[in-house]
């Protein structure tokens, strides 16, 4: 798999598919037995010092140190990635800001709620700057509010010209941030692309559902050269579309002449839920 500068990467798979070895060997913390991966430039093995001063990490277990308070326990790390006294300083004021956790860093993060705890591991892992993130669970625990806020912050990394690999089991949070989803099944991705490419490869061409203000008496029938109705109703029915960007607007306009009174035409949602299952379901077979 590749990750350019400014992309997100979600890898989604079950409990013990390689998720976590992945993460690990792309943190140099753990060798691969063969193969190879670059990480800024640095290769993991012969170079892992490098590889570990170019990424930032959030781990499922953050090992915060719950005697100390938030300020203190950032300026340590800062310190540890030779982060000089001034900029770091300026640095750890402007990520408690971003993050909402300034009134908090004076406060022993042993006083801390679980998505506090959550969000101090994210600013530790982006003291330094790191041109690359790995993102283990990033929301998990966290109330609605801060796992927005949390969101939102993924979505600014990616302006940043910075590589990001989230690990997530929400399925709408993967969908929602990542430019590309790679599903990974016992070692092997068996599944990878944009998610609407993904949508159509394994679910098929995108479904429209069109609803009428009146009765839909022959309407299948008039538009049968346009689209595939797959399924009517009295005053809707739903067609198939390879192109919807094309087909779309030459039925509506169609439908327009013809005096069809048009309530609604929309995409009938296909959800990542659908694609991992099917990808983990074709890949069982």
């Amino acid at each position: 798999m590749t990750v350019s500068a400014g992309q997100v990467l979600a890898l989604l798979g079950p409990n013990g598919a390689g998720k976590t070895t992945t993460i690990r060997m792309l943190t140099a913390v753990l060798k691969p037995t063969r193969g190879t991966a670059l990480v800024a430039g640095y290769d993991v093995v012969r170079q892992p010092d490098q590889v570990r001063g170019s990424v930032g990490v959030l781990t499922e277990n953050h090992g915060l140190y719950l005697r100390s308070s938030g300020a203190e326990y950032l300026d340590f790390f800062g310190d540890l990635y030779g982060i000089p006294a001034p900029r770091r300083r300026r640095r750890i004021g402007e990520l408690l800001e971003r993050f909402g956790m300034a009134e908090a860093a004076p406060r022993r993060i042993g006083e801390y709620s679980k998505g506090m705890r959550q969000k101090l591991a994210i600013i530790r892992a982006m003291l330094h700057d790191p041109p690359v993130l790995l993102l283990d669970e990033p929301t998990s625990a966290m109330d609605p509010q801060s796992a927005k806020l949390v969101r939102d912050a993924i979505v600014d990394l990616r302006t940043d010209r910075r590589a990001v690999i989230i690990c997530t089991h929400n399925l709408a949070e993967a969908e929602m941030l990542a430019d590309t989803i790679a599903i990974i099944r016992k070692g092997r991705i068996i599944a990878s692309g944009p998610p609407e490419s993904l949508k159509d490869q394994l679910l098929g061409p995108a479904l429209m559902e069109l609803r009428l203000a009146g009765p839909s008496n022959g309407l299948a029938e008039s538009i049968a050269d346009l689209v595939t109705v797959l399924e009517s109703g009295d005053g809707w029915l739903r067609y198939s579309a390879r192109r919807p960007q094309e087909t779309n607007p030459r039925l509506l306009n169609r439908l327009g002449r013809s005096d069809v009174p048009v309530l609604t035409l929309t995409e009938v949602p296909r959800s990542l839920e659908s694609v991992y299952l099917r990808a983990v379901e074709e890949d069982e077979r």
